[in-house]
């Protein structure tokens, strides 16, 4: 299969005007022609589906051709694509320079242009690699390091990025549906490992109706999901990983470009989850003080047609030290479509609640006083509502304060002694605050107050409630007693966050790509079980503790709670399985060598920096031919440990993918709509 690069040459190749008196394309003429438009040029290209695709926007029914895309191509196409056509620093500018007086913000940053597939298991994301030490010191010694051989070291993870342009191929293939295995359903009744799945539930238009957890990459796994739930999500709700100055830092990628890095890693996943919601969903981030600026910034340019609030959160009231201050806040931006009503009203604690008769009392309270505020609320006694409001009686009639009607109660604004009060409100202007008004009943006498039991959030949260470690660390403890997880949300954080966009709307499905120890999950149930709903969520997560913290959180909340939700559980597919037992059974060096080759090519591993050293210097250095086949075996097979080759849905009927028929079966049937 020839990949773009190929493709391109091969169509310019086809205009003997476009190469040299050597037969060699002119790559100056071309891009001469490019800046001219020249007609045979924009003919070649736009014939060809994916080149024009690649090089040209559709704007209605017209395909405008992007010269510099083109041109940054021929120029820039290179093996390492981790090259940036962004300026090395971060900072302001108009897509030109860094912007001095102008008002056209746009947030540049190097490998803006690129993707980071980000490809971490474990929380530390560190590398493993092999370097050949003709001494080690004494203290290496007693580490377990030898002289004269090949020592296992470890790194910090440092990815290199596919450029978009560049790395074409590479980029719709790392984008294409993936397959997924290990399908397991749990409940409150479930064992340790769940039950075995027989099908995925949908409702009346065809859409997934399961509440999921999915282990993989989250850049992967959105990209899986588009088919399926493109314009479907009411909320997203992240907590992604902060990049703190410190050791606290669960970053770890490409120190060299640490604020780069993180944007980039932000941006390539905002993109992709933009497309799953829907015309009036929301997106709250939390963040903390290190990148809050760059990325509201970065919000901005993503988000056009939305509002961009930011809510500080106190959430650690002792505190965390900082070099000159000591931080208890942090920050959640709430992004929804401009000129809606997405914010909904917040619940107020008892002891703040202020309820008050509505019958007036006192000076002019009586019924002459106001001819217009003596009228019956019709209120239903089985829900203690009311539904509806009478007409002003006439003066001659002189009704009781309760008159019954089977279900029904008509209730006027007559005291205990018997007087004819009037109501605060006349009779044209109380609808205007039906929601406020409450049904108060004591030995069958029925009365009406107001009261307000919810307000407007506020752009400061301040509760005790969000305390990160008591109702976060010790939450998480109480529910999966010998998990480790380090900085969990308060669960009450997230819980209001949801609420406020989610309260009105019981089937609506929250997503959360950096799902962590399952607070967001928690949440949703907890919000099903309060008001009988049935939103679902779908958490992403690729840390190994989504077998040891998230999923069986989720499971103990069922367990503990009335519900009889559930969830489905499943994985990308990947091959590193497959591809160690290839490994173990090479027979010889050569057939290490040609396997590596073809894991290399089509998995993309020289995006990672240490397996590209390996293949291009290690496994070339005599010391290295020197060792056993066994050595070298066990040496491959600590290159690919933490590099995770996922399994396109297209290609897992291959056996050598050794994916089951029946993990095949349930990934059709994920993507197939009914």
């Amino acid at each position: 299969m020839i990949n773009f690069k190929e493709k391109l040459e091969n169509l310019l190749k086809k205009e003997k005007d476009f190469l040299d008196e050597n037969g060699v394309i002119d790559y100056i003429k071309i891009k001469d022609l490019a800046d001219k438009i020249d007609n045979r040029l924009i003919e070649l290209l736009i014939a060809n589906n994916e080149i024009k695709k690649k090089f040209f926007s559709k704007i209605k029914d017209i395909y405008v051709f992007n010269i510099n895309h083109f041109k940054f191509f021929l120029d820039e196409n290179k093996l390492d694509n981790s090259y940036t056509q962004y300026k090395n620093r971060i900072g302001l500018s108009d897509k030109k320079e860094f912007i001095y007086d102008q008002n056209n913000i746009i947030l540049d940053f190097p490998f803006k242009d690129c993707v980071l597939e980000g490809g971490q298991s474990t929380e530390e994301g560190f590398d493993t690699y092999f370097e050949y030490d003709k001494t080690v010191t004494k203290a290496q010694e007693k580490q377990g390091l030898k002289a004269h051989a090949y020592n296992k070291k470890i790194t910090k993870r440092n990815e290199i990025f596919f450029n978009q342009i560049l790395a074409h191929d590479e980029i719709d293939r790392l984008y294409d549906k993936k397959a997924f295995v290990n399908w397991k359903r749990f409940n409150k009744e479930s064992k340790k490992d769940g039950e075995t799945l027989k099908e995925i539930k949908r409702d009346k238009t065809g859409l997934i109706e399961e509440n999921l957890i999915i282990k993989g990459n989250n850049l992967l796994a959105l990209h899986s999901l588009k088919s399926e739930f493109a314009g479907k999500i009411k909320l997203i709700y992240i907590d992604p990983p902060y990049n703190p100055p410190s050791s606290n830092n669960t970053f770890t990628y490409n120190n060299n470009f640490n604020h780069s890095a993180w944007l980039t890693f932000m941006k390539n996943r905002i993109e992709v989850a933009q497309d799953l919601l829907s015309d009036k969903g929301a997106m709250i981030i939390a963040i903390d003080e290190n990148e809050q600026t760059y990325l509201g910034v970065l919000i901005d340019e993503l988000f056009k047609g939305y509002e961009n609030h930011c809510v500080t959160i106190v959430h650690n009231p002792r505190g965390v030290q900082g070099t000159n201050f000591s931080y208890t806040h942090e920050y959640a931006f709430f992004i929804f479509p401009k000129g809606t009503k997405t914010i909904k009203n917040r619940k107020i604690d008892e002891e703040d609640i202020k309820i008050r008769g509505l019958r007036d009392n006192g000076g002019e309270s009586l019924r002459t006083d106001a001819k217009n505020c003596f009228y019956p609320f019709i209120v239903d006694k089985c829900t203690k509502q009311v539904i509806d409001f009478g007409d002003v009686c006439p003066d001659k009639i002189h009704p009781k304060a309760n008159i019954h009607n089977g279900d029904f109660v008509e209730v006027y604004p007559i005291d205990k002694e018997g007087i004819e009060r009037k109501w605060r409100y006349a009779r044209q202007s109380i609808e205007k605050v039906k929601e406020l008004l409450i049904v108060s009943e004591k030995d069958g006498v029925y009365d009406i107050q107001i009261g307000k039991d919810f307000g407007q959030y506020k752009t400061v949260w301040v509760d005790k409630r969000y305390d990160a470690n008591e109702y976060g660390t010790k939450l998480v403890k109480d529910l999966v007693p010998e998990s480790n997880f380090s900085f969990p949300k308060s669960l009450w954080n997230v819980y209001d966050a949801i609420y406020a966009v989610v309260q009105d709307d019981k089937k609506a499905i929250v997503l959360d790509y950096h799902a962590g120890s399952g607070t967001t999950g928690h949440a949703v149930l907890n919000l099903n079980e309060e008001d009988k709903g049935n939103r679902k969520f779908i958490l992403i997560e690729q840390m190994d503790y989504i077998q040891t913290v998230t999923a069986p959180r989720i499971k103990e909340v069922l367990k503990r709670s009335k519900s009889k939700d559930d969830f489905i559980y499943f994985e990308l597919a990947k091959w590193n399985e497959k591809a160690k037992e290839e490994i173990q059974n090479a027979k010889d060096f050569p057939a290490l060598i040609k396997l590596f080759d073809t894991l290399h090519e089509r998995y993309f591993l020289n995006y990672n920096v240490k397996i590209k050293d390996f293949k291009e210097k290690i496994i070339k250095e005599e010391n290295f031919k020197k060792l056993t086949l066994a050595q070298q075996k066990k040496m491959f097979l600590t290159m690919l440990d933490l590099n995770q080759m996922y399994v396109n849905e297209s290609e897992m009927v291959d056996k050598k993918y050794g994916i089951s028929t029946e993990d095949q079966k349930l990934t059709k049937a994920f993507y197939s709509k009914k």
